[in-house]
């Protein structure tokens, strides 16, 4: 079985393994080894897997004569399918003073457009590989941490209670010692990821932050001066609070949040919803939302109905009159839960203020 300890992800990690003279049995993930050309000549790179790394091609004879399989760097791509770590909102953003359009997410959102229906067996491949190592970057980044995950909708505009609500609840999380994961997009997810990125500044931010941002309300109809507005905040309160956003290209035009500080983007929805779910072990919050934060609901709830993962993870659904009335997921959901050990994980509250107390009940 291959574990962590055996994965090169950067360059310093590839200095200090090939000093003790031997890459044997390593894998050496999307690491530019271009000067590392007389390392690979003298190195033992027997059973080392190279993955999108690249390299002269002296080094590339050298590795595969010793047995170790490269896979090449694909041309043309505007993502990486072989990337060790998770992604950052500079990364994904990159060239935003040009626009949106002129961004990395954009572009590799304007490829799977192109390529999803095409039954080009190639481009399914990359994107799986690619949403694999997402998984596997995902895994190693939340190894220590406790999860929980906030789920809401997209539409929750800046500038409305609700968003302030959603804030103030990531805000409260994250000072708890918990780390805040959403699904990464605008409304109510990046309203989560807002308040852990300032949950290490004095309380007035959030305010001041809700203003800079009301300029912009919606991604809708301009990304750009929606994404703009996050990073003017990001300037005013350098050094943000952590956490995670885990969005989707499936739904491309909905773009990711600039305050999850580690952004885990994915082209497969379906891996994206089970593995934002799968990981929020300490719970999950979810606030008013429509279609997509049902289905949310009752893909948490599913693995705690039937225990496939083990004990319960608590479940906390906000908003008594649009859980019970406008969408009332709850009374089905507490019908589910009758008699099963998943009966004392589930609460109904009125208020995000009530959230954390109960999380920490249900512990």
């Amino acid at each position: 079985m291959v574990n962590a300890d055996i994965e090169i992800e950067t360059l310093a990690e590839f200095d200090q393994v090939v000093a003790r003279g031997s890459l044997s049995g390593y894998r050496i993930q999307s690491v530019n080894l271009l000067e590392r050309t007389f390392a690979l000549l003298a190195a033992d790179t027997s059973a080392a897997v190279f993955l999108g790394c690249a390299m002269e091609p002296d080094a590339s004879a050298k590795v595969r004569a010793d047995g170790a399989l490269v896979f090449p760097p694909v041309p043309d791509l505007p993502f990486n399918p072989y990337r060790g770590l998770l992604y950052s909102p500079e990364e994904l953003f990159d060239g935003l003073p040009d626009g949106y359009e002129a961004t990395p997410d954009a572009g590799a959102y304007a490829w799977f457009q192109e390529t999803a229906t095409d039954r080009d067996v190639f481009s399914s491949m990359l994107r799986s590989v690619h949403d694999d190592a997402i998984s596997d970057a995902l895994d190693e980044h939340l190894a220590a941490a406790r999860v929980v995950g906030v789920m809401g909708g997209h539409a929750m505009s800046r500038g409305s209670a609700d968003y302030r609500g959603a804030a103030e609840l990531g805000r409260a999380l994250t000072r708890s010692g918990l780390t805040v994961a959403t699904g990464g997009g605008p409304g109510a997810m990046e309203a989560a990821n807002l308040g852990a990125y300032l949950a290490p500044a004095p309380d007035e931010a959030l305010a001041e932050a809700l203003e800079l941002l009301a300029k912009a309300p919606s991604f809708e109809p301009s990304v750009s001066d929606w994404a703009r507005a996050a990073f003017a905040v990001r300037d005013r309160w350098p050094g943000g609070g952590d956490s995670v956003g885990i969005p989707t290209w499936f739904y491309g035009h909905e773009p990711p949040n600039a305050f999850a500080a580690h952004i885990a983007k994915y082209f497969a929805n379906a891996t994206r919803e089970d593995g934002l779910l799968a990981r929020s072990t300490a719970g999950a919050v979810f606030l008013p939302g429509a279609a997509g934060t049902v289905q949310e609901i009752f893909d948490a709830a599913t693995p705690n109905y039937y225990g496939s993962r083990g004990e319960p993870a608590p479940m906390v659904l906000v908003g008594h009159t649009h859980w019970t009335q406008h969408l009332p997921a709850w009374p089905l959901l507490r019908a589910l839960a009758r008699g099963r050990a998943m009966e004392s994980r589930i609460a109904l509250v009125d208020s995000v203020d009530e959230v954390p107390g109960v999380l920490a009940s249900m512990r």
